[in-house]
């Protein structure tokens, strides 16, 4: 059963209803009247409603612009109620057909990180609910757009999440060289309704995440402040850099904490300092204990 939360947007005029799950094969659909919607039952019955301006279906959310006439605030419920009643009845949202109807394009752009065999391809659509990490071809099964990268010579490892692909190459390369290559390469790729993440593995997220809570319950106090200081203060800002870092375990003998570096972080020349100096001191504050200590390990 499908769970909607309605979410504003920086246009007034529309606003999407987001659900709990993926419910487009990494396609984008736009809805202009409701002469276009033959492949959707559902933006066909959306339209029927007279302030409905244009339908997008695109991921895990449902978008609709409106007409001046009413304000969202007096009919957003309205439609959520009514989005909510459609799934629950199973009726089909996309019908798949020959003529697919027009994608919106894909825009990707390169950022460089602070490791320089690094650089992170970022999209303006979302890209997978769990993060993975590739070390070679062998294990790309899960992620489509892996696969096809990793037949490039000069990639070496893969990092997927959310909307960001962080791409390590070897050193014998320059990205100068290879980045509008590889840019154009994903950006192609995702335009031609291909996956970045397959289908197995995000249907897999709920279970990951209900495993991951049980997981922490079962830690030691310190190891769960570790986890939380982890997750709200340092993954928001490496994750910027295109990297991630994972908990691994608390020795409480040795008052060490263990963490796995992934995409632009592993590997990195800075990551050392970044960890010792950022996040050593972050948990001596946080934890009040000036004698814990971090080793770090790539992923």
């Amino acid at each position: 059963m499908y769970q909607i939360k309605i979410s504003e947007t920086q246009n007034p005029a529309i606003i999407k209803f987001v659900l709990s799950d993926f419910i487009t094969k990494g396609e984008n659909f736009e809805f202009k009247n409701i002469d276009e919607t033959t492949n959707s039952p559902l933006a066909k019955e959306l339209f029927f409603l007279p302030f409905v301006k244009t339908v997008y279906i695109s991921n895990d959310f449902i978008a609709i612009e409106r007409f001046s006439i009413v304000e969202w605030v007096d009919v957003q419920d309205q439609v959520a109620q009514q989005i909510q009643d459609f799934l629950d009845q199973g009726k089909q949202i996309l019908i798949e057909t020959d003529k697919k109807t027009k994608k919106q394009p894909i825009t990707i752009y390169g950022e460089t990180t602070p490791n320089p065999a690094v650089i992170k391809f970022v999209a303006n659509k979302a890209l997978t609910k769990k993060s993975v990490e590739i070390k070679n071809i062998d294990e790309a099964s899960v992620s489509p757009l892996a696969k096809e990268l990793f037949k490039f010579p000069f990639v070496k490892e893969i990092f997927i999440d959310e909307n960001y692909v962080s791409v390590t190459k070897y050193d014998s390369f320059e990205w100068n060289d290879i980045t509008l290559e590889t840019r154009t390469f994903i950006k192609e790729f995702l335009e031609n309704g291909n996956l970045a993440v397959n289908d197995d593995l995000i249907k897999d997220v709920s279970k990951i995440q209900e495993e991951a809570d049980k997981k922490f319950d079962s830690l030691d106090e310190t190891s769960q402040k570790i986890i939380n200081i982890l997750e709200e203060y340092v993954k928001p800002a490496v994750a910027a850099d295109g990297g991630n870092i994972v908990f691994k375990s608390y020795d409480k003998a040795s008052n060490t904490a263990h963490v796995i570096l992934q995409g632009a972080c592993s590997g990195c020349p800075s990551s050392t300092f970044t960890l010792k100096n950022g996040i050593e001191n972050m948990l001596k504050q946080m934890l009040n204990d000036e004698s814990i200590i971090v080793e770090a390990y790539n992923g």
